[in-house]
């Protein structure tokens, strides 16, 4: 009766199993029921089957219906439950510009079962969420007039589809390549034999009196025709039916562009008649080179956008192929998707590790800079982390895989990147908005230009609207507008990759850059996280070595973290621990024990006075560790006060540079921690930090963070733990240190791969320059188009005489593409503040 149902909102189609029908009136009885759902359209139940089958015309959750069922008096087996949502990844081919996008989105919106749709034009996927079958989804799309395949989502199909895509891409720059040097060849002598006749004084004499005005003409129709239709049909085969279907795209403003002048030519040379006298004249090399230079700039283009996607490629370039992996009691070599959890794998020297692991025996080191960003390799040995794709250097060693194929660090990063190069930024709303209504605009506006010039323009009259009205369908194409946002989000994503800083959501790239205060969590953010010794000052007389030797002996007793702190401490020096004897806890004050016939006392100055040690001698260093935020511990040995220690968790190297590079930002930093309030002040003082909130609870951060917000605008926060999770959920960014926990990585939207808080300051400068770019990008765009419109319907010409030929217009028209995807390329160049 009470089947356990996923209550998603969903359309379409959808098959429900029913149990206790038992006759016709059964079937009736359901069938009522279900349609009486609002939003269903119909419903057939099939008492064989024992199923109905239910259409919905606009979403209806799951539970109603199986609740009209129950109601009915019949029941759902409780096995049921209604289709999981999903999210697809698809591969298009054939948009060419913003209006193509939109196109694509709104055909997706549509399919029963889909929820959500992001289409990128720069990576030519669109991400698909909901029920609907993949049929469905490429149907739709191919309806809207271009090709579609899903990608497998399989773990460790990053490589295959990294491959596939590039393939792709390769033989589209082959096949343009082709198809602009046919074109341009082609093109080159019509170009010459019509304007060489304007431009060269003679020419036209010439021409006249060898070949003849006519013969010329035949001629360029015949070259013009081919370049029209051999390489320039591209743009007839997707803009023509886009026409047709009254969802015009860029194809279709060159096709209509291109064909008007051509056809307008072709009455002019064979039929002459039907023109004015005065308006016979071809424009033949307008159309071929409109179809030539606008093939220039595709190719240009197919060039630019490869290059905004080598952070991917280099990414998966980093994957091993094979891994040295010992199966009974053999060495052998196989590729890396046969490598299982558990499996011992052997990395030798220069290799790259093929999947992440745990060292178990040998010792290296490991250069991890395509993780961290950090070019220092890392010391490995027993119990070291290994991750994929970092290189061995010198060394040897064997490690026990810990996670592969898409579980490893290396994949998380690829699928980081892949879904914030493919999302959607707030800031392309308004494009989007823009460019769904720009290409009928323009179609309008061209309507509006050659029927203003065939009233009012001066003789020839129809020559003059024709010529405007294709400049403004040529210069108009909106491939600008589609690519400013996407190709900057893929390279500045991708820099920020090779940098350490890992955009999780696209969002965050803009919202960063808003930030106005970064609040941090202080242990394992601004501290390393676990306690050290951090301070061993000694009495006349003794020996560092002798000293901490003697200490650590007594402390290896205690499981306290001070004590694991000082143990360590002597292990890390290579100094031996003497033979320990009589050892007690005094409580309250410290521990005391014979070492090699040596009595030591270790505890607070409190022991120290009980013994009657006078602690004065220490009493500067006591009051610089008090103001630093740490308790002092002393050691007597053979009965004289020996020295004064100190453990603490301390400050990470980076920080301090990281703190005064954000306060170079204009930002102000507070630090929310749990730890005691003099601790916090005193490593605060330290650092700079503007504002302290100290002892509290992980409900604490969150109040915290919102407190901020009120006060100040725009919150990053920064942590690590899983205590940090609700905080980093809360605040306008999180971002995750990379060493931190995966519960605060899942929370973040901005992952810290270096554990460094340098990657914070590295974070919001990459957002500032990447949507400073984006701002670039469509001023240009959208000024561009805004300036030169009215330039080609005309608009100079009654004052200056200034017209805009369409041969101009496709150039300049392929220009602005090419100009975008340069400006979005500059990120490549992106270096991190100093």
């Amino acid at each position: 009766m009470n089947a356990p149902v996923r209550t998603t909102d969903l359309s379409g189609t959808l098959s429900i199993p029913i149990e206790g029908m038992t006759c016709a009136s059964c079937v009736g009885r359901v069938e009522k029921a279900l349609k009486a759902v609002p939003g269903v359209a119909d419903a057939v139940v099939n008492l064989a089957t024992e199923r109905a089958s239910i259409t919905t015309s606009v979403p209806v959750d799951h539970a109603k219906l199986i609740g009209a069922v129950e109601k009915a008096g019949y029941t759902v087996p409780a096995s049921f439950s209604a289709p999981a949502a999903t999210s697809r990844e698809v591969a298009i081919e054939g948009m060419t510009c913003a209006s193509c996008v939109g196109r694509v989105e709104k055909a997706l919106k549509a399919v029963p079962g889909v929820t959500n749709a992001v289409v990128n034009l720069a990576t030519e996927k669109a991400t698909v969420q909901g029920t609907a079958d993949a049929a469905a989804i490429v149907a739709a799309i191919e309806n809207a007039g271009y090709e579609a395949k899903v990608i497998a989502a399989a773990a460790g199909s990053h490589q295959a589809e990294t491959e596939d895509r590039a393939e792709r891409k390769e033989a589209e720059r082959r096949e343009l390549t082709r198809d602009f040097t046919i074109a341009a060849v082609l093109t080159a002598p019509v170009f010459i034999l019509e304007m060489g006749a304007h431009l060269i004084p003679g020419a036209h004499h010439l021409m006249a009196t060898t070949i003849g005005m006519q013969n010329s003409w035949y001629l360029q129709f015949v070259l013009t025709t081919l370049v029209l239709f051999v390489p320039g049909i591209r743009f007839y085969d997707k803009g023509l039916p886009a026409l047709w279907r009254l969802a015009p795209d860029m194809n279709s403003l060159v096709a209509v562009g291109s064909l008007a002048a051509y056809g307008y030519s072709l009455v002019a040379t064979f039929a002459p008649g039907f023109l004015p006298a005065e308006t016979v004249n071809v424009y033949f090399e307008a159309a071929a080179v409109i179809v030539t230079l606008i093939l220039l700039g595709r190719l240009l283009e197919a060039r630019a956008k490869g290059r905004t996607s080598e952070a991917i490629r280099r990414l998966v370039g980093l994957q091993a192929k094979t891994a040295h992996v010992r199966r009974d009691g053999k060495t052998v070599e196989l590729p890396i998707d046969a490598v299982a959890s558990g499996d011992i794998v052997e990395i030798r020297p220069g290799e790259r590790v093929p999947v992440d692991g745990e060292v178990v025996e040998g010792e290296s080191y490991v250069d991890e800079s395509m993780i961290t960003g950090e070019p220092i390799p890392v010391s490995k040995k027993s119990g070291s982390p290994v991750v994929a794709g970092t290189v061995n250097q010198k060394g040897a060693f064997a490690i026990r895989a810990t996670a592969v194929g898409g579980n490893t660090v290396l994949s998380q990063i690829i699928r980081m990147v892949e879904d914030a190069q493919g999302s959607k930024l707030p800031i392309q709303a308004l494009v989007d908005k823009v460019t769904m209504w720009f290409v009928p605009a323009v179609f309008a506006v061209a309507a509006l230009t050659f029927a203003a010039w065939l009233h009012f323009g001066p003789p020839p009259a129809l020559t003059f609207a024709l010529v405007n009205a294709v400049a403004v369908l040529i210069i108009a194409c909106p491939c600008a507008m589609g690519l400013a946002t996407p190709t900057s989000i893929m390279v500045g994503t991708g820099r920020g990759a090779e940098l350490g800083v890992l955009f999780r959501k696209g969002e965050a790239l803009q919202l960063l850059k808003d930030a106005n205060v970064v609040a941090v969590d202080k242990t394992g953010t601004l501290t390393e996280g676990k306690p050290a010794l951090t301070d061993l000052e000694l009495a006349a007389g003794f020996e560092r070595t002798d000293v901490l030797g003697l200490v650590a002996a007594v402390e290896a007793k205690s499981e306290h973290p001070i004590a694991r702190a000082i143990v360590d401490a002597a292990a890390a020096e290579n100094i031996a621990r003497p033979v320990l004897s009589d050892f007690e806890s005094v409580t309250g004050f410290g521990v005391r024990a014979v070492v090699d016939g040596r009595p030591v006392e270790v505890g607070a100055d409190r022991y120290m006075v009980e013994l009657g040690h006078d602690v004065a001698a220490f009493s500067g260093i006591a009051e610089r560790l008090g103001n630093e935020g740490k308790s002092p511990l002393y050691a007597a040995i053979d009965g004289r006060l020996a020295a004064i220690i100190a453990v603490a968790d301390p400050i990470k190297e980076t920080t301090p540079a990281a703190i005064r590079a954000l306060h170079d930002l204009g930002l102000k930093i507070a630090m929310i921690t749990g730890d005691n309030a003099r601790t916090a002040k005193a490593i605060a003082a330290r650092l700079g930090i503007d504002e302290v909130v100290a002892e509290v609870l992980p409900d604490g951060k969150v109040t915290a963070v919102r407190r901020l917000k009120a006060a100040h605008g725009k919150v990053a926060f920064v942590g690590d733990g899983i205590n940090d999770a609700p905080a980093l959920a809360e605040a306008d960014v999180g971002l995750a240190i990379g060493t931190g926990t995966d519960i605060a990585i899942e929370a973040a939207d901005v992952v810290l791969m270096s554990g460094s808080l340098q990657g914070v300051p590295n974070a919001i400068a990459l957002s500032k320059a990447t949507i400073g770019n984006i701002r670039q990008n469509l001023f240009w765009a959208f000024a561009y188009n805004t300036a030169l419109i009215p330039v080609a319907a005309g608009l100079l010409y009654p004052a200056y005489g200034i017209l805009l030929s369409p041969v101009f217009a496709a150039g300049a028209m392929a220009l602005s593409s090419v100009f975008v995807l340069g400006n979005a390329l500059r990120l490549k160049t992106f270096a991190v503040p100093r």
